[in-house]
């Protein structure tokens, strides 16, 4: 991270009023308050070497300018091999579809494929079937977190210019929650030159570039995690989920754009 993104990074944040269990959105800041409606989280797995994902990334593009959907764009490697390599794929990416797919039944991955709050999936272009899973996961947030002291997440500025991370509440679900940062690209333009999608210029609005487990033990209660500059890796922002190692569902979210 240079001196300049660092000195953007703690005066932004500085003027920045602090938010609670939502999106880390652009250095502006989304939340999923408690009288706000739930921040639903959408990651899409594609692969610019797919065919069928263009339209699939169109939709994720629209998705990034609802306040109420964080939206995350993944791209997996399995598709290298039929003549355009992926220079944003990452096997690491694969694997946590992989396992999203061994949680929710389905046997294999496949693209395009969003996930939805990690506990629903759908084919990535079909909208009208997204956009019922996001309504739906939206609602099952708030009907878990009626008369409940729901998870929270607030986020501030330190002094060297990175973020302080504060969790509190109680999630529903027993057992261990993973606190995950991904960081994530400005939007994306790529010329393919070959494979299924050779003469394309393909659009991807949200990639993500890096994800790091920075607690793996959270359980509920108040609770602080420091994060450096150098940790925000990604041209477009950051974002932050509480998610169950067990189950996959997310319990909270929060983004930042730069």
């Amino acid at each position: 991270m240079t001196h300049d993104r660092r000195h953007f990074l703690k005066h932004t944040l500085a003027a920045l009023s602090l938010v609670t269990a939502g999106s880390m959105a652009g250095f502006s800041t989304t939340t999923d308050a408690a009288d706000a409606r739930p921040l639903v989280v959408v990651e899409l797995f594609t692969s610019q070497g797919c065919s069928s994902c263009p339209p699939a990334e169109a939709f994720l593009n629209d998705l990034t300018e609802r306040d109420d959907v964080l939206a995350l764009e993944f791209h997996v490697d399995y598709w290298d091999y039929i003549g355009w390599k992926d220079p944003f794929a990452d096997p690491v990416f694969t694997a946590r579809q992989r396992h999203y797919n061994t949680l929710l039944g389905s046997a294999y991955n496949y693209t395009p494929q969003m996930v939805i709050d990690g506990t629903a999936h759908e084919v990535g272009s079909r909208r009208s079937a997204v956009e019922a899973r996001i309504e739906a996961a939206a609602m099952k947030r708030q009907m878990r977190e009626m008369g409940s002291n729901p998870p929270q997440i607030t986020v501030t500025p330190t002094a060297g210019g990175g973020v302080q991370i504060t969790l509190d509440g109680m999630p529903q679900e027993t057992g261990s929650y993973d606190v995950l940062l991904i960081g994530f690209d400005a939007p994306h333009e790529t010329e393919v030159l070959r494979g299924e999608n050779s003469g394309k210029n393909l659009v991807n609005a949200r990639v993500v570039r890096s994800i790091e487990t920075v607690s793996s033990n959270w359980q509920g209660g108040p609770a602080s995690l420091t994060l450096t500059p150098d940790q925000m890796k990604g041209t477009g922002g950051c974002a932050i989920l509480v998610q169950s190692a067990r189950t996959g569902t997310i319990a909270a979210a929060s983004k930042l754009t730069y």
